[in-house]
């Protein structure tokens, strides 16, 4: 199932948020200074979705993001990178990191504890439906394509065979060690998330996310101990009973300053449609408790752990106000503020994934992507915002 059929059902499913805290409301939404907010994107025609921002050790920021596009699903999609030495005021030209043969997807960037950079992403063949009913439809009819655009979707399509796009199929990684300069190969890894995976204390990573392309479709937690170069699976996360664990999607982890790791989960199970799932471990992601809600409807979360130890959740909003909320936790996790808007004026509900970092100056930049009213295709948009 596409995006754009999840977002219908979880529009037609959802109940509303519940609280995970019984009659007791959740505490008020912080306060905050939205001081900017600007598209980021160049090469405005082109379509581009679904980013990640880190913040590096030195203080630069990594954004990385599916570019390339003509639309939400389509067989450009390729994996960009752009950077920011000076805090999200400005930003370098987009750099191509991979290209593959089908559509590249959902980016993720994280810096290692040794300073590696590792990007993540993943291959889909959701457009072959799309083209195969271009092609049906004949020309001059209601619904037909120019015939400039069909060919150029059969001239990317047909760049290789049919069972050689099914071995494209995949979930991948690509590591720098050099600051972004050279990147190896892309490599295959268990899971895909649409941030990637996290940094822990100690120097490991764990990357939680969905067995994607498996037949059996696992979701749990990865681990590498070897500076990302391999993967293991470390645990499954258990399904909430009466959930199908297919219908958890899009997760992001955090390593709260108790040693509590936090991971978030989009829901599409009937119960919470709609909304942010949470599964705690407290042994270092060999064990999670069963999800549950937390309140909060809105999806994928981003999880950051802020410089004062609170946690800062950045998640999509995609009913009116269309936009995009962060939540704040004093508790490690345990439970979570009222929202607060960073962005509350789109056009509709093909935006989010925004993801937050934290500044030296506590200023915070949040990412996303976005369908504007006053442009064709969807952007990447930038807040710079502070705690009021």
């Amino acid at each position: 199932m596409d995006r754009r059929n999840w977002l219908r059902s979880s529009m037609v499913l959802a109940l509303g948020a519940r609280t995970a805290w019984g009659d007791t409301p959740p505490a008020a939404g912080p306060g905050i200074e939205v001081e900017e907010t600007r598209i980021i994107s160049y090469k405005a025609p082109l379509y581009h979705g679904w980013p990640t921002v880190a913040a590096r050790a030195n203080g630069e920021l990594l954004l990385v993001f599916s570019g390339g596009r003509e639309t939400h699903v389509c067989p450009f999609g390729r994996v960009e990178l752009m950077r920011s030495q000076d805090g999200g005021k400005t930003w370098r030209w987009p750099q191509v990191i991979y290209d593959g043969p089908i559509d590249d997807r959902d980016a993720g960037v994280v810096e290692t504890a040794k300073g590696t950079i590792l990007i993540t992403t993943f291959t889909s063949l959701a457009y072959e439906p799309v083209l195969k009913k271009a092609e049906a439809i004949a020309a001059g009819q209601p619904g037909a394509w120019d015939e400039k655009l069909l060919n150029e979707w059969r001239a990317v399509h047909n760049r290789i065979s049919a069972e050689q796009r099914q071995a494209e199929l995949g979930c991948w990684m690509l590591r720098s060690t050099d600051g972004g300069v050279n990147w190896s190969a892309r490599y295959r890894v268990p899971v895909n998330s649409p941030h990637g995976p996290v940094s822990l204390t100690g120097g490991g990573l764990l990357y939680p996310g969905v067995a994607l392309w498996e037949p059996d479709r696992k979701v749990g937690v990865c681990r590498s101990t070897d500076d990302g170069q391999s993967w293991e699976w470390l645990a499954d996360i258990p399904t909430r009973p009466g959930d199908n664990h297919k219908e958890y999607h899009e997760m992001h982890a955090v390593e709260a300053a108790n040693g509590t790791i936090v991971c978030h989960i989009r829901n599409h199970n009937k119960p919470n449609a709609g909304e942010t799932l949470q599964s705690e471990s407290t042994d270092g992601g060999k064990t999670w408790s069963v999800p549950r809600s937390i309140g909060v409807w809105g999806l994928p979360s981003h999880l950051l752990r802020l410089r004062d130890g609170r946690l800062l959740m950045s998640y999509g909003y995609r009913r009116a106000p269309f936009g995009n909320q962060v939540r704040v936790s004093e508790d490690h996790g345990k439970t979570w503020s009222a929202p607060a808007t960073i962005s509350g004026d789109g056009a509709g509900g093909d935006l989010g994934y925004p993801s937050t970092v934290e500044r030296a100056d506590g200023r915070l930049v949040t990412v996303w992507y976005e369908r504007l009213k006053t442009a064709p295709e969807a952007q990447l948009r930038q807040a710079i915002w502070k705690f009021a």
